[in-house]
């Protein structure tokens, strides 16, 4: 794939900050001028360096631990010794993280003191605890280190990071970040952070997000970067007081969490100005800038970098946006020919969703996709013609909007028409009371797929009846759209990053201790293990029995 045209790296960057005496990073009671994080960074630099003398190409070191200081030396430290780091998932266990470990070659895994008991599980690879003797005397060893010994590791070939996807849609696929397209991002700071900016994040130091859109920028305009060991709800107002942060990052549900906790009336008196991130709902944007006087900006991305749409005051509630011409975003059918737009009847249902919904594609997309490690299949199902496929459904209005409406896999078909996800879920949200929707498809007993949604609850005072008037009273909801299951949770399933688990909620379909309700003859009643097994032998019946739950999910 074709690097970054840019010459700056985050080498490069590390230099510039060398004699800062700035503020560079707090984590609890600690903190670090740009001087001191630089030093501490070459040390790892020369301790990497003398791990890696026997490695015969390019060598990998995994990094299994919470968000810590350490971590960022490490990366930094990577990034001067011209080594990549992996950011090991600590949510995967047994064989899965064994197999994360194997495919990415890591020669070595260092691992922090919260993350220990995972260590049987990473396979045949040395570990480094940093907790150890051994850790502190390679470190003691190289304390003489200085930057100047680090020149020649700056070209724009150095792939700095290993970062994995979520597994939304699948085995976490481990995505390239060469040392030069993580600076370009940080230098491009969209986000407009500068000197006097502290940006918190409490994100996992393993993903995209938190280096991409907080780390980066802030190393790059000298700002301070906070850090929190895990994300946690009740943690964040204390923390971006203990801080004075000004920014923070997200991704996927944290604002919901945030919000749950109980409102005070001096919580907006913080000194942030701006949160960024992805995948919040509307509602619970609009909440947080009533709630926190914190301004709120959703963007559209994911660690491949290469489809980005930002938000901008003037975009629909719920919309992605409308892209940036230079990012060449087009939604496109699986042959390759343009979507139509959108269009939409008097009450807002969309009248040819076949024609008009479609995968985002980024047109000459495949030069700036640095590629998926050690997995040339996954690379290529990406890049077609020089294009970029992004994997996630879309449609456009007639202004030329962009609206998210699931994923490739997300589309579900009842009785020959085919829709997708999302536009079901913005439907369902309006209704009071889930903090959470997911909508998905399961298989229907005859043909084609039933509608299921799931609804993460934050009390128990669902009303079956009350939900049932309540969708027989959207003007826009489609004919075919009508949930044929209701599953209610108190937590929907998560990704690592917080992205919402889709696939772990089909394999379970009804097989599940969450309270479930079937529509039948206009409402919706108690699906119990007797109408369970009622439909289990429909799917016998009909010759569709290895579609059925295979394993109950709690």
């Amino acid at each position: 794939m074709t690097k970054p045209s840019t010459t700056t790296t985050i080498a490069d960057l590390l230099a510039a900050r060398a004699d800062d005496p700035g503020t560079a990073l707090l984590s609890g009671d600690d903190a670090w001028t740009w001087r001191e994080f630089v030093a501490e960074s070459t040390v790892r630099a020369a301790a990497l360096r003398e791990l890696s003398r026997d490695a015969s190409g390019p060598w990998h070191v995994g990094i299994l631990m919470d968000n810590d200081p350490e971590y960022l030396f490490l990366i930094a430290g990577a990034a001067l010794a011209g080594v990549t780091v992996v950011g090991v998932n600590p949510t995967r266990r047994g064989a899965e993280l064994a197999a994360d470990v194997a495919r990415t070659d890591c020669g070595l895994i260092v691992v922090g003191a919260s993350r220990r008991e995972l260590v049987a599980d990473c396979g045949d690879v040395e570990i480094l605890d940093t907790a150890s003797t051994a850790y502190a005397a390679v470190l003691d060893e190289h304390r003489h280190a200085r930057i100047d010994d680090f020149r020649a590791f700056r070209g724009v070939n150095h792939d700095l990071l290993l970062l994995f996807t979520s597994g939304s849609t699948g085995a976490p696929k481990a995505v390239i970040c060469s040392s030069a397209r993580l600076a370009a991002i940080g230098e491009l700071n969209v986000r407009g952070l500068g000197r006097d900016d502290v940006a918190y994040s409490a994100m996992p130091l393993f993903h995209g997000n938190a280096l991409m859109s907080a780390w980066a920028p802030i190393l790059a305009h000298g700002g301070t970067f906070a850090i929190r060991p895990r994300f946690s709800a009740s943690g964040f107002l204390p923390d971006v007081r203990r801080f004075g942060a000004t920014f923070f990052n997200y991704v996927g549900r944290s604002l919901t969490y945030i919000l749950a906790q109980p409102e005070s009336s001096d919580e907006s008196r913080t000194d942030l100005r701006l949160g960024f991130g992805t995948e919040a709902s509307a509602v619970d944007r609009e909440e947080f800038t009533r709630r926190f006087n914190c301004r709120i900006i959703e963007s559209y991305g994911s660690s491949e970098g290469v489809c980005v749409i930002l938000r901008d005051p003037d975009t629909p509630p719920g919309a992605l946006g409308a892209p940036r011409t230079e990012m060449g975003l087009e939604i496109l059918h699986n042959d390759g020919t343009p979507c139509r737009a959108a269009i939409f009847d008097v009450n807002g249902i969309m009248t040819n969703a076949e024609d008009a919904i479609g995968e985002i594609v980024a047109r000459g997309g495949g030069a700036r996709f640095e590629g998926y490690y050690n997995n040339p299949d996954a690379t290529a199902e990406k890049i077609r013609d020089g294009d970029y496929w992004s994997g996630d459904l879309a449609y456009r209005d007639s202004a030329g909007v962009f609206w998210f409406a699931g994923r490739t896999g997300d589309w579900i078909r009842v009785d020959s028409e085919n829709f997708a996800t999302a536009p079901l879920e913005r439907i369902v949200s309006r209704f009071p009371g889930p903090r959470g929707v997911a909508a998905y498809g399961i298989p229907d007993p005859r043909t084609g797929d039933r509608v299921m949604i799931a609804l993460e609850m934050a009390a128990d005072d669902f009303d079956p009846d009350t939900f049932a008037e309540f969708l027989s009273a959207q003007p826009d909801l489609g004919t075919k759209w009508t949930p044929s299951l209701v599953r209610l949770t108190s937590a929907l399933p998560l990704t690592a990053t917080r992205k919402l688990d889709k696939p772990a909620l089909r394999r379970a379909a009804w097989a599940t201790d969450d309270p479930i309700f079937e529509f039948r003859d206009g409402d919706y009643h108690p699906f119990d293990a007797r109408r369970a097994d009622e439909l289990a032998d429909e799917f016998r019946k009909h010759g569709r029995a290895e579609l059925l739950p295979q394993a109950r999910a709690v």
